[in-house]
């Protein structure tokens, strides 16, 4: 089920590979709002407070693993591109155990500093107990999400897309069962809610790992490969180090805006968080593009295709580009409508709020499109640290003006600062690339 993306048709070979991912993540989507509904629903709203307030220090320790892994796939899809089977094998061989140690490490960190961690999220009173006990259980998923996403990476490297949707889909709707079965049936409460999480984890890690080391020659393989050397594991190191560095800025810059917003009270801080869960949804396709991109820019830098790595840059903006405006255009026309969709009726402060910040923020959609793309080449291409960079000054510049001039001007500075960093990083991005292709030569004939 591998594809070569440095044959075939250019855009038809980069779609079919991009559809999988984009299922996933919806996939995924559907889940956070199944498993929201239920805890809501069964067990009231100081628990899922308790969830939700968990959710930050979960999605940070995720971005982590899946930024190493990220950063691992892509040079791997080079050795891919360059049909070297051995070099790919030795270098899956040296991910495996740099973000395998990590993740262990990382899992019993997250064990022993547990209590002074939710004490320094600020977690109230009434609900710290509660959300310690669902963290502690839900934190021993650490290492199945690092075999589920090590896995996925490693095969979607070599082309194949397919399998890391089918075990995310088996997992999935086991974890929807499993909430309702542990939650209520059983009454489990929010350990319940955690232990159903951890359980569809090791099944969807459990069961692609099994999978790939039946079907995938190149799994079974890697341990009689040579012990890589410095050299490997630098490599491996350095993009694992920089697509990780820059899920850690991204996550960092997000958590400094939202207490900016919250110093704006509730009704700022209501719409902010519907904003963003519409957010999600807008512009996740042009996110899961930019990853299926990144993947068939490295098979193609491996193989030396330069033809086609220049007809998949015009062909992937162009459609990045049109994608982001047809949902931009939506976004501005139906915004008051997608934010009541998440309100109670009467809260209509709330939806002039968020209004303002949908319609500002996502008239230039097309923008963060564009960054995902260049995110996506830069790590391609074995240049993490300029995504690292790009991220820097897109957040960078986001939470520079919102916090000097949103205490002078109001809270819509903060709504136009996002697209100000996404547009000012893009434009650092294309001169990067430029001089990039005039250095190699590439613009002359």
């Amino acid at each position: 089920m591998s594809r070569d993306l440095t044959k075939g048709p250019v855009m038809k070979s980069m779609l079919l590979f991009t559809w999988p991912m984009l299922a996933g993540n919806l996939l995924q989507q559907c889940y956070n709002m199944a498993d929201t509904l239920i805890v809501g629903k069964a067990l009231g709203t100081d628990a899922l407070s308790a969830v939700g307030s968990a959710f930050t220090l979960m999605t940070f320790l995720t971005s982590i693993l899946i930024g190493l892994c990220m950063g691992a796939g892509s040079v791997c899809a080079i050795s891919f591109g360059k049909k070297d089977w051995q070099g790919m094998q030795t270098k899956m061989r040296a991910a495996a155990v740099l973000i395998g140690v990590t993740a262990i490490c990382l899992e019993t960190v997250s064990f022993w500093a547990l209590t002074p961690i939710l004490h320094l999220m600020q977690i109230p009173a009434e609900i710290f107990e509660l959300t310690k006990s669902y963290v502690f259980v839900i934190l021993f998923g650490i290492f199945f999400l690092f075999l589920y996403n090590y896995c996925a990476y490693m095969l979607r490297a070599a082309g194949n897309s397919y399998v890391p949707l089918l075990f995310l889909g088996i997992g999935t709707i086991s974890n929807i069962f499993m909430d309702l079965l542990f939650v209520m049936v059983l009454g489990w409460g929010v350990e319940g809610a955690a232990a159903a999480t951890v359980a569809a984890q090791g099944i969807s890690g459990a069961g692609i790992l099994i999978y790939a080391l039946i079907t995938e020659p190149m799994f079974r393989k890697m341990a009689a490969c040579p012990s890589p050397d410095g050299r490997i594991l630098r490599e491996i190191a350095e993009n694992s180090f920089g697509a990780c560095l820059q899920q850690s800025i991204m996550n960092f810059g997000i958590l400094m805006i939202q207490g900016l917003v919250n110093s704006f009270g509730t009704i700022v801080m209501a719409a902010f968080a519907v904003g963003v869960k519409i957010d999600a949804f807008a512009y996740m396709p042009v996110q899961e593009f930019g990853n299926a991109f990144s993947v068939f820019i490295a098979q193609n830098h491996g193989a030396g295709e330069k033809e086609r790595i220049r007809s998949g840059v015009r062909g992937a903006v162009k459609i990045s580009v049109i994608f982001s405006l047809a949902v931009s255009c939506l976004v501005v026309w139906l915004a008051p409508s997608l934010l009541r969709l998440f309100l109670q009726a009467g809260e209509e402060q709330v939806v002039a709020v968020g209004a303002k910040y949908l319609r500002i923020e996502g008239a230039f959609y097309f923008g963060i499109g564009l960054l995902f793309l260049l995110y996506g080449y830069f790590r391609a291409i074995a240049r993490p640290m300029m995504s690292v960079l790009l991220t820097v000054i897109s957040l960078g510049t986001r939470v520079v003006l919102s916090y000097l001039l949103a205490p002078i001007l109001g809270v819509t500075v903060i709504w136009c600062a996002i697209p100000a960093g996404w547009i000012l990083a893009d434009l650092v991005g294309y001169l990067v690339y430029k001089r990039q292709k005039e250095n190699s030569g590439e613009d002359k004939k």
